[in-house]
């Protein structure tokens, strides 16, 4: 049997499996096991057990559900209402007024979060209801929340760069200081839009309640001090090589307990409720994760990555061209799979071919980072989309049509950091001097 005919073999049972409503990493487990027990000679048993405890078991990743706990602890915290209140003086005067506090709001929010769904229902349950009531246009509060939101997943510390680092092999501290200037950039694009949204339509913008004073704007920033105090704290830990990834995580959960307590917010039931949270999720992609590394292990017994690899060599494409079709493959990727599901199954296949290329990891996990951004505001399986679709009851159509600007910003951010790489790489090469 040759490689084409196994590997639709593979994919056609992937799809099917997943179709049928299994939990992804169950299916990638048994699509796995099915792959070495048909294609190679290694009993799979022992495969899987090697495996699935050499990929649970990594110190890299207790940041993982570290981060994931600090997120569940601050959303179950009034930090989003004390952003608002801090923002909203600084951005009145700006074309677009409050809405800027979307963006701003979802930028901070994902320096402390890791999570883009979280972000986003975090922020969402402050804006929504209050830009509602000052009466502006639910598609641009939708649509810049959507988009803002994905910030979650690009500016450090991100769920997704966690998983890619363990996934790739590459430094997690060194991708976290990565992904802040594109996320910088990222957010500064979409507050230009805001602007220029603005200006060509200035009626639909409500004017600014009051003006307020720089003493009263100094005042109201006080509510931001817990919150960027933390970040100072996380980021500015790893960047001063005082702490790695997982002892930043640990440095980040002292800090959110140590806030939503000093707030009122911290009792027994919402510890309790955090923890489980965390727990339930971390468990699911401790899954996904085993099972991908179980997948990619019998990948690599049948020969598929350097078999692929070989190929697209073979197709003679340009650097330019390679990112050009990786980013098409998984947008469309993106249309049935989430994040962290499409990372961890194409690393293995993918870097290969991406090293021969010559692309700097680095790099392309910021870029990976950016394309899996797209995918969380793509239907059907759109994960800020349907975070939105239960805190607005729109239709899931509706959403992303207003989204679309923002998934065109983002092709702009790819396009970018690829033509400037320096965007990506400038920071962590002052971090190894």
């Amino acid at each position: 049997m040759n490689d084409l005919t196994i590997t639709a073999l593979l994919l056609v049972s992937l799809l099917l499996i997943l179709g049928s409503g299994v939990w992804v990493g169950l299916t990638l487990t048994g699509v796995a096991w099915m792959a070495v027990t048909l294609f190679s000679t290694r009993p799979a048993g022992d495969a899987m057990a090697v495996t699935v405890w050499g990929s649970s078991s990594s110190w890299t990743l207790t940041a993982l559900p570290l981060f994931v706990w600090m997120g569940e602890i601050l959303f179950r915290t009034r930090l989003s209402q004390d952003m608002f209140k801090g923002l909203a003086p600084w951005v009145q005067g700006l074309p677009g007024r409050l809405l800027h506090t979307n963006v701003i709001g979802c930028t901070i929010f994902a320096a402390v979060s890791g999570s883009s769904a979280a972000t986003c229902a975090t922020i969402g349950k402050m804006t929504l209801p209050e830009l509602g009531r000052r009466g502006y246009p639910e598609h641009m509060v939708v649509g810049t929340l959507a988009g803002a939101s994905t910030l979650g997943l690009l500016i450090p510390p991100s769920i997704i760069m966690i998983v890619y680092g363990v996934a790739a092999e590459v430094s997690i501290s060194r991708l976290f200081i990565a992904g802040v200037l594109p996320g910088i950039m990222l957010a500064c694009l979409f507050s230009g839009y805001i602007i220029f949204w603005a200006l060509r339509h200035p009626s639909e913008v409500p004017p600014a309640e009051r003006s307020f004073t720089l003493a009263e704007k100094l005042s109201a920033s006080r509510s931001l001090i817990p919150v960027v105090s933390l970040i100072l704290a996380v980021l500015g830990s790893i960047y001063a090589g005082i702490a790695t990834a997982t002892e930043a995580a640990a440095v980040g959960v002292v800090g959110s307990l140590l806030i939503s307590t000093l707030q009122g917010s911290m009792g027994w039931a919402n510890f309790r409720d955090a923890l489980m949270g965390a727990t339930r999720l971390y468990c699911m992609i401790a899954l996904i994760l085993a099972g991908a590394a179980f997948l990619t292990l019998s990948m690599g017994y049948i020969g598929l990555p350097r078999h692929l690899a070989e190929w697209i060599a073979s197709l003679g494409l340009s650097k330019a061209q390679l990112i050009v079709a990786l980013t098409l493959f998984y947008v469309v990727l993106g249309c049935f799979l989430d994040g962290i599901s499409m990372v961890v199954l194409t690393m293995g296949v993918l870097m290969p071919t991406v090293n021969a290329a010559g692309i700097d990891p680095i790099w392309f996990g910021i870029f990976i980072v950016l394309v899996v951004e797209m995918a969380q505001i793509t239907p059907p399986v759109g994960f800020n989309l349907f975070v939105l679709q239960g805190m607005t009851g729109r239709q899931l159509t509706w959403i992303a049509r207003v989204t679309m600007p923002m998934f065109f910003l983002m092709c702009v951010a790819v396009s970018l950091i690829y033509v400037f790489p320096d965007i990506v790489t400038w920071l962590p090469q002052q971090m190894a001097k």
